[in-house]
């Protein structure tokens, strides 16, 4: 989407996040423009708010500024996995078109509104390039503006 930013939000999540990832993974994640839809496509594996038992959920990722996101896309209507995370933010993130890895991360809600907006902003403008005309629609800012919107952190194997 761009290159990584050296000042932001929280300078302690950019880009050292992936730095401990192998080069291939970390590739796999640090998506570009011309990655189509199928490739931002990701299972997450989270505890349930509820059952506190494992689910596994599909949802698109996003890089923005050098950090990973997950974002409900357009309508910002409630979802199952931001509300799962927002209980249990430890959880594991499972790239499976192409590069398969199971990864363990961390999820933080982006509450920041300057934040949210470049992020966002960020993440249409990448949805509107003409490299894939199967991504997903709608493309304007302002039906993205109530998205779900979590930032990312990869953990080190233990």
């Amino acid at each position: 989407m761009s290159t990584p930013n050296t000042t932001g939000w929280n300078d302690s999540v950019r880009d050292a996040s992936l730095s401990h990832l192998p080069d291939y993974i970390r590739r796999a994640i640090e998506i570009t423009p011309a990655a189509g839809t199928s490739e931002r496509i990701i299972d997450i594996t989270t505890l349930g708010r509820r059952t506190g038992r494992a689910r596994r959920i599909e949802i698109f990722f996003y890089r923005a500024a050098g950090i990973t996101y997950l974002c409900s896309g357009a309508g910002g209507a409630a979802t199952d996995w931001h509300a799962n995370l927002l209980a249990n933010p430890n959880f594991t993130f499972h790239l499976k078109n192409g590069i398969r890895a199971d990864l363990p991360a961390r999820a933080t809600p982006v509450t920041n509104p300057a934040e949210r907006q470049a992020v966002l902003a960020e993440i249409v403008a990448d949805l509107n390039q003409p490299h894939d005309p199967g991504t997903i629609r709608p493309t304007r800012l302002e039906d993205w503006a109530d998205s779900r919107l979590m930032r990312i952190s990869f953990r080190h194997r233990s």
